[in-house]
């Protein structure tokens, strides 16, 4: 008898890299590894890098990184909210945001889909 549900078992399964993020220092520290470069200038590398993309994206251009992803801005009007904890409406005032939108490779990368190594791309 198949036990019912017994798929969901698998999706409530907490997934392995939950709790860990890539810091700066990470950053840093993998530069300086697999490059070559000493650890004031891989960490000025990866500033530099990251500068790069915050001041493009700062200025409404796109970041299109291949196998990656691309950074946009996205422009959201004013509309009206509620406040939570009073149920009066507020309005909402229109602003920019930043979207993350995964290409393709990055999106098999996630799911194991046909994994490409990234040094092959």
């Amino acid at each position: 008898m198949v036990e019912p549900f017994s798929e969901l078992r698998e999706l409530e399964r907490p997934m392995p890299s939950v709790g860990k993020a890539v810091t700066r220092v990470r950053l840093y520290d993998a530069v300086y590894q697999k490059v070559g470069l000493s650890r004031s200038e891989s960490s000025a590398l990866v500033e530099l890098v990251l500068k790069e993309i915050a001041d493009s994206v700062a200025r409404g251009e796109a970041v299109k990184l291949s196998s990656f992803g691309t950074f946009t801005v996205r422009k959201k009007g004013q509309r009206m909210g509620r406040n939570p904890k009073t149920g009066v409406d507020v309005p909402i005032s229109s602003r920019r945001v930043v979207v993350f939108k995964a290409s393709a490779v990055m999106k098999q990368r996630i799911n194991g889909e046909g994994v490409v190594p990234l040094d092959r791309i």
